[in-house]
């Protein structure tokens, strides 16, 4: 949505920013009588904490599945407070964000289901692997493809889905405020293909054609927020690649 960002209280005349609090009411008297003081910007990014470290500390003496839920409603309501255009600047498509809906699908399937590749050690990998996405998740640190256990390829798998489908949503919205170059729409057409088929297998791919994916998408946007033509080309190269 357009929001006027700068705000002015009109009970005791305090100003704030609406983009660093995300609230309507004066900080200063609590007022809600407040009016917008500069020209209206696309902004769909939220003020959002992620925080893990309670998760961690409760993990020191208990279970993944003690922490499950509150793990589950921490990355939700990040992910959910989240977009990617502050102020009418586009953002990039974050690791953390990324790390946030990766460790939601990893853990909410964690233990679910069981498949042939579960047994002789699998389960130790499983929870190697979700322990270290709740150790480094809120900074932005999430496990290499290649140390993503084969029963947890669907978590990276449609987490990279679900961000891009989020980020390609804003992205339209800036795209259409800026008049975006036209040949953007081919490289979102053929992104938008490679989601859905990430999708119809239930995010069952190579980590690495996910990780591909989400590099193109930020390639793309390189290319949109600093004119940087061998973005562009670097986009086209990675899809290719994706077949």
């Amino acid at each position: 949505m357009k929001v006027r960002g700068h705000r002015e209280c009109g009970d005791c005349g305090e100003r704030w920013s609406y983009y660093e609090t995300g609230q309507i009411t004066c900080p200063s008297c609590g007022g809600m009588r407040s009016s917008g003081i500069d020209e209206r910007r696309l902004h769909t990014d939220g003020v959002a904490t992620f925080d893990l470290d309670p998760i961690r500390a409760r993990l020191a003496e208990g279970s993944v599945e003690e922490v499950a839920d509150e793990t589950v409603r921490r990355c939700r309501a990040y992910t959910t407070a989240r977009g990617f255009v502050d102020s009418g600047r586009l953002l990039p498509l974050d690791e953390t964000y990324l790390a946030a809906m990766e460790l939601r699908y990893a853990i909410e399937g964690y233990g679910r289901s069981i498949r042939p590749d579960r047994f002789s050690g699998a389960e130790d990998a499983e929870e190697l692997y979700l322990l270290s996405l709740v150790r480094g998740a809120d900074r932005g640190e999430r496990p290499s493809a290649e140390d993503v256990p084969v029963s947890m390829h669907y978590a990276r798998g449609l987490a990279s889905a679900s961000a891009i489908e989020a980020f390609r949503r804003d992205l339209r919205q800036w795209i259409d405020e800026q008049e975006g170059p036209p040949e953007v729409e081919e490289h979102l057409g053929r992104i938008g293909d490679h989601r859905r088929r990430i999708e119809a297998l239930d995010g069952e791919v190579d980590p690495a054609t996910g990780d591909r994916l989400v590099e193109a998408v930020r390639d793309l946007t390189r290319y949109l927020t600093e004119a940087d033509e061998t973005a562009l080309l670097r986009a086209d190269q990675r899809l290719d690649r994706l077949g």
